[in-house]
């Protein structure tokens, strides 16, 4: 596996395991998430960080077969471009459906 390709793989695993960090000591429910600012504010950002390096792998790899990877993009494009219209439902939807089929996906192919 490519270098770089390998270091964006990781920068996603450790986005995924610090959104997860946040729910150690409190309830991973929506209503908690809706009402912490910081935590909606922290998740959203590493979702950033997820679609960026996808985006960087994608460019470099368009061959990669990860689950929704052009969703992953587009949600991060959402999330810089469209801050206005980001919904903390959609986002919650990633954290609790989506982020660890693809933590999966990632440790799979590191492995």
């Amino acid at each position: 596996m490519d270098i770089e390709i390998k270091a964006w793989y990781y920068d996603i695993l450790n986005a995924i395991n610090e959104i997860d960090s946040f729910f150690l000591d409190t309830p991973k429910e929506f209503i908690s998430y809706q009402n912490d600012t910081r935590t909606r504010r922290a998740v959203e950002r590493n979702i950033e960080i997820i679609g960026e390096a996808m985006n960087r792998i994608l460019q470099k790899d368009s061959s990669l077969e990860l689950s929704n990877s052009r969703k992953i993009v587009d949600t991060r494009n959402r999330i810089i471009h469209g801050y206005d219209s980001v919904s903390d439902d959609i986002i919650w939807t990633i954290v609790v459906s989506h982020l660890p089929t693809l933590k999966l996906e990632v440790e799979k192919l590191l492995s």
